[in-house]
């Protein structure tokens, strides 16, 4: 498994994740006919929580980035975006590990928000998340609170 460490984000972050959400989310963005540079600027600006948010390193790199916090009946997941570079060596299975031990062992559901089409429903599928409803292009999905 991958070493890491969370480090939290400001608001002076934004234009870096905005890049870094681009450069992820594009080719699913593409897949579902909805990437433009200003969508994809204007939707992170429009939800961008810097007290949630937290880089995650790989040494001194930002490998990418994870809003993490609480939402009505649930802790969501926000933004989690990894930087090309670092996909598909198990960076992303370990941040999602140490989220979900988080909120186990505060007793909290843990909900999401992810594109149809997009590789990542079967990373999530993986981590006991189910879908719970369709609106466009997105698919909510949830985990329950485990002990």
């Amino acid at each position: 498994m991958i070493a890491f460490t969370f480090h939290p984000a400001a608001p002076n972050d934004l234009e870096t994740l905005v890049a870094l959400r681009i450069a992820a989310l594009r080719e699913s963005l593409e897949r579902v006919g909805r990437f433009t540079p200003e969508r994809a600027r204007a939707r992170f600006i429009e939800s961008f929580r810097p007290e949630h948010t937290r880089l995650i390193r790989v040494g001194p790199a930002l490998a990418g980035c994870v809003a993490f916090g609480p939402r009505e009946d649930a802790w969501e997941i926000e933004h989690f975006y990894l930087d090309p570079a670092f996909q598909g060596a198990g960076l992303g299975g370990a941040v999602m590990s140490a989220l979900l031990a988080e909120a186990d062992a505060a007793g909290h559901a843990v909900a999401l928000t992810v594109l149809e089409l997009s590789d990542a429903n079967r990373f999530y599928a993986r981590f006991g998340f189910s879908e719970t409803g369709r609106e466009g292009v997105d698919i909510f999905r949830r985990r329950p609170a485990r002990p």
